[in-house]
């Protein structure tokens, strides 16, 4: 499998990362098991910083997509092509824009939902 990164492309080049593994474990290119270069490694092919690749490979094994097992490396996880149909974004957005339509119906400001929605993340709320 062939990894490349376009500096001058608008997505970030952690999300172009992860969404050509992902792709190349759909296609087949990449199955259960399959090794996949130390971060350091990658980052040094595509002369990128490796904090770049340590964050993409962060998220992939957060979506069940690569395991990480110390220092044998990281493969590619046994559910990965179930787990790389699955776009956490998207669903983190979708589930957002239900409860933000129904708090804008209750007449709820959006000042007032960010404040809360603060708070909230920032763990402020007892």
């Amino acid at each position: 499998m062939k990894i490349s990164v376009n500096i001058e492309h608008t997505t970030p080049l952690f999300t172009q990362l992860t969404e050509q593994i992902k792709e190349a474990v759909l296609a087949g290119e990449l199955v259960a098991g399959d090794a996949l270069p130390s971060i350091r490694q990658l980052a040094n092919d595509l002369d990128i910083n490796h904090k770049t690749v340590a964050k993409a490979y962060r998220l992939l094994e957060r979506d069940g997509v690569i395991q990480t097992k110390g220092y044998r490396g990281t493969f590619i996880h046994l559910n990965a092509k179930e787990n790389s149909v699955i776009d956490l974004n998207e669903w983190v957005l979708e589930e957002l824009d239900k409860v933000l339509s129904s708090f804008r119906s209750a007449g709820v400001t959006e000042s007032e939902m960010r404040i809360a929605f603060n708070s909230l993340l920032n763990n402020r709320h007892k």
